[in-house]
């Protein structure tokens, strides 16, 4: 009944809810594995959707939420505070900032970006600017909410709200055969607008099909920018919390942002909170305590304690040798798995980043991308033979929990030969 009654009453993301396949009803989940109502494993490779880099069900985890569970389960954040939640600041500043600057808490990913965009927004009216316009990528992906949106690629996400979306000045994803070109067009975008910010997913573009590009480049455009004034927004949300090589990919270029942007792996995946770390530049903006200069933004579950607990006890493990070890082991197993598969005749650019593999598959036309329908065939194929992949459109991708084993990745890598076979 959990299947027909799924489909009677809930409405899935990202999809048409009357064209929905049956959901597969996951009953119990453990370390890489998750189980069916069936009793059916499956390798979770893609850390469910990107969040749960220490595996299902971590023990550790589990006892630090039951204890904070015993002691305060939430309280209203303005007025009141909790040692999770100044603990939990204290450590992402350290991380984020080297130990200056503050965290603004917030629900998700979407959400840590909406409050930069707005902080940027503000920055610039409390010092009588009159700054709006922003910079991105082309291809970016920044999330759901108006702002976020904004300064996402138009597609097939964003078109029904285009015309309610503000104007943002994109230039390409750099590499060593445009940076030149890029820069002479970035010149003229801030000789002619005036920039408020530019925001950036470091190193790797997620959504955007797992598009890669070097910190050298990135740097390039962020001391250009900066010579003008402009602001800097790392959105870290995928990037985070050692999925690049580093804590933050952002730990790859010499300069900090001006705010960083948290979310997905924040707490090990269990349960929603964004963080929106920001620089004493921005911070001293507002630190006249009049109601024009005032940041009116807030959640009704910001901080919330047990979110707080999890995120602490996912930095626990972050510090613990055994686990840095895990997640070293793992890039050099997608870095071997990336060798093996360049020479594959299905695919093309065949990459790594970090804990991150992906590949594009060949296919005749390549303009659908996302919606390209040979994503359901790749998908079908990998939960057939007990792989949870997501494919976006032609790009095959596995970014699994740090924790998983190598049999486990035998059988991925297995699996992504089968779903190859089954395109041919």
């Amino acid at each position: 009944m959990i299947k027909e009654n799924d489909h009677r009453y809930i409405w899935h993301p990202f999809s048409s809810w009357s064209a929905e396949p049956d959901q597969v009803p996951v009953v119990k989940g453990k370390a890489e594995f998750l189980y069916d109502a069936e009793g059916k494993t499956y390798i979770d490779a893609i850390s469910s959707w990107w969040v749960n880099i220490h595996g299902h069900s971590h023990p550790y985890i589990n006892q630090k939420i039951a204890e904070q569970l015993a002691e305060l389960e939430h309280v209203i954040f303005s007025g009141f505070t909790h040692a999770p939640a100044v603990t939990l600041a204290e450590r992402l500043v350290q991380k984020a900032g080297g130990g200056s600057g503050k965290i603004f808490f917030s629900d998700n990913g979407s959400t840590s970006v909406e409050v930069a965009l707005k902080l940027a927004i503000q920055f610039w009216k409390n010092r009588g600017e009159q700054r709006t316009v922003f910079l991105a990528f082309e291809g970016a992906y920044h999330g759901d909410t108006f702002g976020s949106m904004s300064v996402s690629e138009r597609d097939v996400f964003t078109q029904a709200f285009e015309k309610l979306l503000f104007n943002v000045e994109y230039i390409p994803l750099p590499t060593e055969e445009n940076i030149q070109d890029i820069r002479r067009k970035l010149a003229g975008i801030l000789e002619e607008q005036r920039v408020a910010a530019f925001i950036y997913e470091p190193l790797v573009q997620g959504a955007g099909g797992m598009r890669m590009y070097a910190a050298e480049h990135l740097q390039q455009l962020v001391t250009l920018v900066r010579q003008q004034g402009v602001l800097c927004i790392a959105d870290e949300v995928m990037t985070g919390f050692g999925r690049t090589g580093t804590f933050f990919a952002s730990d790859r270029l010499p300069e900090r942002p001006d705010m960083l942007c948290m979310s997905k792996a924040l707490t090990g995946g269990y349960l929603p909170m964004g963080a929106t770390w920001v620089n004493e530049q921005v911070l001293s903006e507002f630190r006249q305590a009049t109601p024009e200069r005032t940041f009116y933004h807030g959640h009704s579950f910001t901080g919330n304690p047990i979110a707080c607990a999890a995120a602490n006890a996912s930095l626990d493990l972050l510090g613990n040798a055994a686990v840095q070890q895990g997640i070293e082991e793992l890039e050099f197993r997608m870095v071997a798995l990336a060798d093996e598969f360049s020479a594959h005749p299905r695919l093309q650019d065949v990459r790594v980043c970090g804990t991150i593999l992906a590949m594009d598959v060949r296919v005749p036309d390549e303009g659908y991308f996302y919606t390209h329908p040979v994503k359901k065939i790749l998908y079908d194929t990998a939960l057939e033979n007990g792989v949870l992949l997501r494919p976006m459109g032609n790009v095959l991708y596995v970014l699994p929990p740090y924790c998983i084993r190598e049999e486990s990745l035998e059988q991925v890598r297995q699996t992504l030969y089968k779903c190859l076979e089954k395109t041919a």
